[in-house]
């Protein structure tokens, strides 16, 4: 199960991650917000972040204005590792090297089709391990 999340500013751009996931199959939770009207990031990181350290999300993508905000947020949950990303290599990288669980894109900085395939990549790229176990081991 996917989670997702978003504020007022990342509402047009969690839709369109909506679609993409539709299209592939994939089944995701939507956490919230649920329209464009001005809402407070922390809010919604907080449920997607509960049901990542409750194990009913495995996974999550959030998106807020700059994706600064809801990261900071997700990121005091312990068993979340949410990484800002802004463009697909980044979305790759957080996944081999960091072994991300939760995809975070800044709503207002990113394009449709760049988001797209951060979440393709995001979802598809496996965890490499080895040296970087350790280094998430000291987080």
């Amino acid at each position: 199960m996917i989670g997702l999340a978003s504020d007022h500013a990342g509402y047009a751009l969690k839709q369109v991650v909506k679609k993409y996931l539709d299209t592939r199959g994939l089944a995701y939770k939507d956490f919230g917000c649920f329209s464009e009207e001005s809402c407070d990031y922390s809010d919604f990181g907080h449920y997607l972040g509960a049901a990542i350290d409750n194990d009913e999300c495995e996974r999550g993508i959030a998106i807020c204005g700059s994706g600064e905000g809801i990261s900071m947020t997700l990121n005091k949950h312990k068993h979340v590792r949410a990484a800002l990303v802004w463009m697909p290599t980044i979305a790759k990288l957080a996944r081999q090297h960091n072994d991300a669980n939760v995809l975070v894109m800044p709503g207002r900085f990113i394009s449709e089709a760049d988001a797209e395939e951060c979440v393709s990549l995001f979802l598809e790229t496996p965890f490499e391990g080895g040296r970087h176990l350790r280094r998430i081991e000291k987080i």
